[in-house]
């Protein structure tokens, strides 16, 4: 009876955890300010009061097609939604094919599967700001509180969490992520610090 239970609530927390990425990501997939931040072209120094920041990002999917001919992993057409204090965009990544050895036991990354790698220069006020990331066709999203300060040269940086491959956990060691089981979460790094 203990093990039911307890199967049960996790399902509820799995699935309410689903329900909370969905309602986020519908609520920040389109913007609702547009004079947030701008989309910068040019290197051009910060007006006082400003900063520039760089959002980087590098995710692995399978290939397509490998699940259905209709999922869009490994393709152009999957994107990874930012939103900043109500303003969105969509960043396309630039895909690359990637079969990449195990270098140790454990590389969540090991693998042939597509590389994708989003980059995007914004500049927008200094302060504390609301960040939402999100992944729009796996229903994962993430929102974050950041503060930027103007004397520092910020980078942001997107990383995936990998969900475990299923199975029996060898002894001594975790469980085992893998880029082929899907992402879990994201993970949000301002200026090498997580957030």
């Amino acid at each position: 009876m203990k093990k039911t239970s307890l199967l049960l609530m996790l399902s509820i927390m799995v699935l309410s955890g689903c329900a909370e990425s969905s309602a986020l990501i519908k609520a920040n997939s389109t913007s609702l300010r547009t004079d947030i931040f701008e989309e910068l072209t040019n290197g051009a120094t910060a007006p006082q009061g400003y900063v520039d920041v760089r959002i980087t990002g590098t995710l692995k999917t399978h290939r397509p097609g490998i699940f259905s001919a209709k999922d869009i992993h490994g393709t152009p057409d999957y994107k990874l939604l930012l939103n900043i204090d109500g303003q969105a965009v969509l960043l396309q990544g630039t895909l690359q094919k990637e079969n990449s050895e195990p270098m140790k036991h454990v590389n969540p990354e090991a693998g042939d599967g597509i590389r994708y790698r989003f980059s995007k220069n914004l500049r927008l006020k200094a302060g504390l700001h609301k960040l939402v990331v999100a992944l729009p066709d796996d229903e994962i999203a993430v929102a974050r509180e950041i503060t930027l300060k103007e004397d520092d040269q910020n980078n942001l940086v997107i990383e995936p969490i990998y969900s475990t491959k299923p199975g029996k956990r060898q002894p001594g060691t975790y469980s085992t992520t893998n880029f082929r089981e899907g992402i879990r979460s994201l993970r949000v790094i301002l200026n090498g610090k997580e957030v």
